[in-house]
């Protein structure tokens, strides 16, 4: 899904960093069959101006129409701050949440995406018609990231109580409470940027979120700053800091396409291997192959003692950078595949009924 870091460039403190974040960005676009031409190249790199223009090349989505609400329901814009910060959101209620909610799930959107267009990719309010539950979609600020990249790479909005981590558990705290939702029943998902700002929000808020929902993201720590955001995106990894301790963390499903040349799949991996870290030994793995939609994949499943699904990890095979089964309205979808938000949905309030 689009380079998460260039929406929010920070400059470079001397002419080496600059000259190493120019050669990450020139290696991107050669990836993506967007080098300069042959002589066109400027004296120590790509101008900033065009390298931002190029890069914008990589997605651009279509814009998302706003969906049929069925009567009843409604789908609002409004805006939350706090002391962290301020961001707009859209949230949809369904007419089987208007005298109770079954729960909140919180989806985050990926880089040059929005709330509208977010929600028709993945059909969440249809889950959310049928299930009773409340979505919000909270929208990065332009602002904040000229990509509308949640900033994931960014020291500053890794952490607990600062950042983006407070504005989002902040906002999803208040709409549960306003609905009389649980923390057992509210969750977090999001795709590639978004998708790492839910891993984040699991480790930072277990006390808001019951479960995280990673569809091709980053695991907590990847990156620290614009450098590292790409050699993460590209496979390669920071030794992320401040390991969790076993039972401290929430349960998590990962969703990532085997052919994502936007963040590689060992990025999948390794959310799934910090995520088992918080199961701990009590814990037994099972491992299945099937096919849905014209895709095989692997679904690899930890339970804890109990029998309660802790981690699942789907590898779709040959998917690349998109929502797997999500639909054409939306951007960076696969129609292909199995339906990421039907098996989050499943997997979020599914904990009680897997017991025995």
């Amino acid at each position: 899904m689009k380079l998460f870091d260039i929406g929010a460039w920070r400059p470079a403190t001397d002419d080496a960093r600059l000259s190493a974040a120019n050669d990450l960005v020139q290696r991107t676009l050669a990836r993506h069959g967007l080098a300069p031409q042959s002589g066109t190249a400027q004296p120590g790199g790509i101008a900033m101006d065009d390298m931002l223009a190029r890069l914008s090349q990589l997605h651009s989505p279509t814009a998302a129409a706003q969906p049929k609400i069925p009567e009843g329901a409604q789908f609002l814009q409004n805006t939350y701050a706090c002391d962290a910060g301020t961001r707009a959101y859209w949230i949809y209620t369904p007419t089987s949440a208007l005298e109770g909610a079954t729960g909140v799930v919180m989806m985050l959107h990926g880089c040059t995406q929005t709330p509208v267009d977010f929600a028709a990719g993945t059909g969440m309010n249809r889950l959310a018609d049928q299930n009773g539950f409340v979505v919000i979609y909270p929208a990065q600020s332009r602002g904040d990231n000229a990509q509308s990249c949640w900033n994931w790479f960014s020291r500053g909005d890794q952490r607990r109580g600062r950042g983006e981590p407070a504005i989002l558990a902040g906002l999803a705290a208040q709409v549960a409470a306003d609905h009389g939702v649980d923390k057992e029943q509210t969750f977090v998902a999001g795709l590639s940027a978004g998708g790492a700002m839910a891993a984040i929000l699991g480790e930072t808020y277990p006390d808001v979120f019951a479960a995280v929902g990673a569809h091709s993201g980053l695991p907590v720590g990847a990156a620290k700053d614009v450098p590292s955001a790409f050699a993460a995106m590209g496979g390669t990894v920071l030794e992320a800091s401040g390991k969790v301790e076993a039972g401290s963390g929430v349960r998590t499903v990962v969703f990532h396409g085997s052919a994502d040349a936007t963040v590689h799949p060992k990025n999948g991996d390794r959310i799934v291997q910090r995520a088992m870290d918080v199961v701990g030994r009590q814990s037994v793995e099972t491992t299945e192959r099937g096919a849905e939609n014209g895709r095989t994949y692997t679904r690899k499943i930890i339970r804890n003692d109990t029998g309660v699904g802790m981690v699942e990890h789907w590898r779709i095979d040959g998917q690349g950078h998109a929502w797997s089964g999500g639909a054409a309205a939306g951007s960076y979808t696969d129609p292909q595949g199995p339906d990421a938000s039907a098996e989050m949905i499943r997997f979020f309030f599914g904990a009680a009924a897997e017991v025995g």
